[in-house]
């Protein structure tokens, strides 16, 4: 019984240590495609990654392939950038002091160029169906007003005779001043004096008027905007071939591809397929030591049991 529990204990250290090889295989870098000379004297496996991710992946090892052994000689690097394109629309909003469309256009180019927030630039065209023209605002002006009346022939200087306010043009006007005249003078006792007046009344009186203090103008250009970025790095790795004394003829390239890349990596620009294989397997290893475990428990408790009876029956 002991020498069960050490061997499962055993197998599960195993199974623990075998956990981390994910991880030290996470980082490894698989080839897109890999192309052999017809000599068989060079071969290139290609590495299409992300600008993001780490070109120490990328296997620099020798090793051996029908009937050659090969040597990295060079490692090259290429960016590959993707253009991204796509239609835009740009709306822009300026002030103009006239409302009449010829004013307006002269404010308006016929192409203008953009930068999106985004960083893709182009140059636009204005869409003259979109040229819309609104009352940005209105201001208030006051004005004074003043008219003057005459009113002759009058017997005094009374003011009473006078209207205090008159209409004029549709406002009303309030009495402002009175400036006295005489129209007749007559002699009393040797001295000039005048019995008939004419008043000459001024009036005043203010108007306000509003007025438009501006226009805004709104219009749309439209077009394609685009930029270049950085998309896909192309590694490749080259290595030189020598012939192994002996060997046979050089093997097809699909065993290549097949024993270096993954199915998911035989795709151009495709992801790796997740390793289940590394999680697995230690399960796998698991449930058999738990499964094992659990069998020598059983064995060892029916013998306990088959013991007990015996020994109750001796007892007998």
């Amino acid at each position: 019984m002991k020498r069960i529990i050490t061997l499962c204990a055993a197998l599960a250290l195993c199974a623990a240590l075998s956990l981390p090889a994910f991880a030290a295989d996470s980082g490894v870098c698989y080839p897109t495609a890999v192309e052999q000379s017809e000599d068989g004297t060079q071969l290139k496996r290609i590495y299409d990654l992300t600008p993001e991710a780490d070109p120490a992946g990328i296997s620099r090892s020798d090793f051996e392939r029908g009937g050659f052994h090969y040597t990295l000689v060079e490692l090259l690097r290429q960016e590959l950038p993707a253009n991204e394109s796509r239609q835009h629309t740009e709306t822009v909003t300026l002030q103009s002091e006239k409302k009449d469309m010829e004013s307006v256009l002269a404010l308006l180019p016929q192409e203008r160029e953009f930068v999106t927030d985004d960083g893709l630039t182009g140059t636009l065209t204005l869409k003259l169906d979109t040229v819309r023209v609104e009352v940005s605002g209105y201001g208030s002006a006051t004005r004074q007003l003043t008219a003057t009346r005459a009113y002759p022939n009058l017997i005094g200087q009374d003011t009473q005779f006078i209207p205090k306010s008159i209409e004029d043009g549709g406002r009303t006007l309030t009495l402002e001043s009175i400036d006295w005249r005489t129209d007749n003078t007559a002699n009393v006792d040797g001295y000039g004096l005048g019995d008939r007046y004419t008043a000459v009344a001024t009036y005043t009186g203010s108007v306000t008027s509003s007025y438009v203090k501006g226009y805004t103008v709104t219009a749309d250009y439209v077009g394609t905007v685009s930029r270049i970025a950085l998309d896909r790095v192309r590694y490749v790795a080259i290595f030189e071939g020598t012939r192994i004394a002996g060997a046979d003829e050089p093997e097809e390239i699909s065993k290549e591809i097949a024993e270096t890349t993954p199915a998911a990596e035989q795709t151009d620009g495709a992801p790796a397929q997740f390793p289940w294989r590394y999680v697995l397997v230690p399960i796998g290893v698991i449930a058999v030591v738990g499964v094992g475990l659990g069998a020598a428990l059983t064995v060892k408790r029916r013998s306990e049991t088959s013991g007990a009876v015996d020994t109750e029956e001796d007892a007998e």
